[in-house]
C-alpha cells in the first residue's frame, strides 16, 4: 500500500522518517506536511526538503525556541540558521551530510496556516480532525503587472546610473533583479500556477532563453550596457505579449530608454 511517505524522493525518504518518528513523539506537534516540489510532483534527485510542522497554540513558542536541538535529532547536523533573510523566523534551515541533504523546517500553528501559499502533502497527523486548511484555499503570491509597469524604467534609470559612475557589481546584481522581478513574472503568466522568480524560467519559456542571456553581463561597463538595453527590450517583448492590459507609463518609457544612447 502506498503511503505519503513514499512520494518523498529516494534520497530524502529516510530522514522524512525520521522527522515524523520525532513528532509523533513530540505532544506539541500535530502534523507534518511537505511543501514545495514534493506537494506538487515535480521532485527529483535534486530536490530540498521543505517541511511544515504544525504545533498546538501553547506549545508553539517552545518547539520554535527548540527548533535547532530538534533539528539536530534528525541526523549528521553540519549546519542550521534561522530564515529572516526571507522574512521568515519561523523556519529553520539544515544542512545535514554526508550525503548532502538540505532540510526546511517551518513551525507554525494551525492558525498561521490561514495565510499560506500551497497546501502540501501530509505526511503524518496526530489527530484527523486537525484542519491543515484554514481559511479557505491556498493563496500563491503572484506578481501584479501593473505594479512592475511603475516601477521597471525607475530601476532601469538606476542601474544605468550605477554602470555609468562603475559601480559594476551593483550593477549586476541590479540586472539580476530586473529579470526576477519584472521579466520573468511576465514571461511565466499563464505557463505554471506557482511564479517564482526565475526558478525553472528555462523550461517554463525556453523559447526565450537566447534573448535571456543577452541579458547577463559580466562586470565590463559596455557589457553591463550591453545587457542592460537588451533587458529592456526583453521587457517590452513579455509586456507586450502577455495579454494583460496595463496603464503604460509611456513618457517615463520614452526618457530613459532614450537616456541609455547617451553613455559614452
Amino acid at each position: 500500500m502506498t503511503t505519503p511517505i513514499d512520494q518523498v524522493p529516494a534520497h530524502l525518504r529516510e530522514i522524512a522518517e525520521v522527522v515524523v518518528a520525532e513528532a509523533a513523539a513530540d505532544e506539541r506537534l500535530l502534523a507534518v506536511v511537505a511543501g514545495g516540489s514534493i506537494a506538487t510532483g515535480t521532485s527529483d534527485e535534486y530536490s530540498d526538503l521543505d517541511l511544515v510542522l504544525v504545533c498546538t497554540p501553547e506549545g508553539h513558542a517552545a518547539v520554535l525556541a527548540d527548533a535547532r536541538t530538534f533539528a539536530g535529532r534528525l541526523g549528521p547536523l553540519l549546519t542550521s540558521f534561522t530564515g529572516e533573510h526571507v522574512g521568515e523566523r519561523r523556519l529553520l534551515i539544515a544542512l545535514y551530510g554526508p550525503p548532502l541533504l538540505h532540510v526546511d523546517l517551518k513551525f507554525v500553528t494551525q492558525e498561521d496556516l490561514r495565510e499560506r501559499v500551497e497546501d502540501g502533502l501530509v505526511l503524518w497527523q496526530r489527530d484527523d480532525t486537525v484542519d491543515l486548511t484554514p481559511g479557505g484555499p491556498a493563496r500563491w503570491p503572484q506578481r501584479d503587472p501593473q505594479w512592475i509597469e511603475d516601477r521597471f524604467w525607475g530601476w532601469v534609470h538606476y542601474v544605468g546610473v550605477k554602470i555609468a559612475r562603475g559601480e559594476l557589481f551593483e550593477a549586476i546584481e541590479g540586472l539580476g533583479a530586473l529579470r526576477s522581478v519584472a521579466i520573468a513574472p511576465l514571461a511565466v503568466l499563464g505557463r505554471t500556477p506557482k511564479p517564482s522568480g526565475v526558478r525553472r524560467l528555462e523550461t517554463l519559456a525556453p523559447e526565450l532563453v537566447p534573448q535571456l542571456r543577452e541579458t547577463v553581463a559580466t562586470a565590463d561597463r559596455d557589457d553591463c550596457l550591453r545587457a542592460l538595453k537588451a533587458s529592456v527590450e526583453l521587457y517590452r517583448k513579455v509586456r507586450d505579449s502577455s495579454g494583460v492590459v496595463v496603464e503604460r507609463r509611456t513618457e517615463a518609457e520614452r526618457v530613459v530608454a532614450e537616456s541609455l544612447t547617451d553613455f559614452k
